[in-house]
């Protein structure tokens, strides 16, 4: 529905301000440069979405690799003691532990085709025990609060983006994504326990959230020793040195639990060529609306606005033509994506503001959308303060996506 909205905003929008520069600015050019941008735009759509084919054909298919050799399944055993603390009200025995588990893992994996049914299942089986039928229960807003920070530990869809998109190294933004989505997903689940008053200074959770919460703050500060050059190569080779490892981690495991790796990878492989198909009439619509609103000046104009209240504050703006991204990514993930797809094919994947947007897209998830389908498919009207918590952890991994960026790559 948000798309909905944002897609007639784009054009109704452009219409008006084109009008105006017609009619008070003499601009006899503009309506023949949205219109050659309608043009534009849908065949740049159409051309990236069918170079995506074969980089999503091969990583969907490494992915199935992993989740037929169990990955799934150890990401929730490690992380089950910690959730099993953050949802208190469910109880040890709850069904819905096995569920929220391999949800959350799935989504850290980037494997969004099993990260959703498990998460409808998780809400159904919270639902089924929730004593006000029409109010989101605390677990039901914890469990949504942590999907919609958004924390990944393989950002897999952006990677392939900015490759098709041609970034010399597609996965140069593996670990700044990484940093951002933490201190995100760290904002959310705070700001849950504190609604919540969930002991964070309980044993278990201080040993998960410090344990990872030292290894952040000591990645932060070695990159912040380095020079810049320094710091792209190291974050390059780190970058590529883990998804590598990755890979090899889930063929191994895939070979001890003895499945037919090769047949595995051509079934996701298959599932990558239909997703890659399928998301041209998608990408083609947002790209075009897009391609509209910066033609009719809006979008321009928008951004010189932001750029120039940031420089009076005396802040460096040269991240806000990334921004469009950010205040998209909240409302519509599709709207977000073709976002950081103009970012990248306007100013360049490797540009500045290409890996800003890169690294804002993969830093939180899609807030109203996935609040609307999870709330909507067990029937509850009252999210009590669950839109609060995600826009805070919206708010911060923005933010630290800005100051990553300029960490590793101004």
């Amino acid at each position: 529905m948000a798309l909905n909205y944002i897609f007639i905003f784009f054009f109704l929008v452009a219409f008006v301000i084109a009008l105006a520069r017609l009619i008070f600015l003499g601009d006899v050019e503009v309506f023949p440069e949205m219109v050659k941008a309608t043009f534009d735009m849908a065949k740049t759509g159409f051309e990236i979405s069918l170079g995506l084919t074969g980089v999503l054909t091969l990583w969907m298919g490494i992915m199935k690799i992993g989740e037929k050799g169990g990955i799934v399944h150890v990401f929730s055993r490690l992380i089950g003691p910690f959730f099993h603390k953050l949802f208190p009200e469910l109880g040890k025995e709850h069904p819905a532990h096995s569920s929220i588990l391999m949800n959350i893992a799935a989504n850290m994996l980037n494997l969004d085709n099993a990260a959703t049914p498990m998460g409808l299942q998780a809400m159904k089986e919270m639902q089924a025990t929730n004593p006000n039928k029409n109010t989101a229960s605390n677990a039901q807003i914890m469990f949504l609060v942590l999907n919609t920070s958004g924390l990944t530990l393989l950002p897999i869809s952006i990677m392939v983006y900015r490759a098709q998109l041609g970034a010399v190294n597609p996965s140069d933004i593996f670990i700044p994504i990484l940093l951002a989505t933490y201190f995100s997903t760290i904002a959310g689940l705070i700001s849950v326990a504190i609604y919540q008053k969930i002991n964070l200074l309980d044993k278990t959770i201080l040993a998960y959230l410090g344990g990872l919460t030292v290894f952040i703050i000591g990645l932060i500060w070695y990159f912040s020793t380095l020079e810049k050059e320094a710091i792209t190569q190291v974050s390059n080779l780190a970058s590529n040195f883990i998804l590598f490892t990755v890979i090899i981690a889930f063929i191994l495991m895939a070979v001890w639990r003895k499945v037919n790796v090769y047949e595995a990878f051509i079934e996701g492989a298959k599932d990558g060529f239909k997703t890659a198909v399928k998301i041209i009439p998608y990408l083609v619509a947002i790209l075009v609306a897009i391609g509209v609103f910066r033609a009719s000046g809006a979008l321009d104009w928008m951004v010189s606005g932001v750029t120039w209240g940031f420089e009076q504050l005396g802040i460096n703006a040269d991240f806000t033509p990334a921004l469009p991204t950010a205040l998209m990514k909240p409302l519509s993930g599709s709207g977000a994506r073709g976002m950081m797809v103009d970012a990248m094919t306007t100013y360049g994947a490797d540009s500045f503001v290409g890996r800003v947007a890169s690294t804002v897209q993969g830093a939180t998830d899609t807030t109203f959308y996935i609040l609307a389908v999870y709330f909507g498919a067990v029937g509850i009207k009252n999210t009590r303060y669950a839109v609060v918590c995600g826009l805070i952890a919206d708010f911060v991994g923005i933010i630290a996506s800005v100051l990553l960026a300029y960490l590793f790559f101004h």
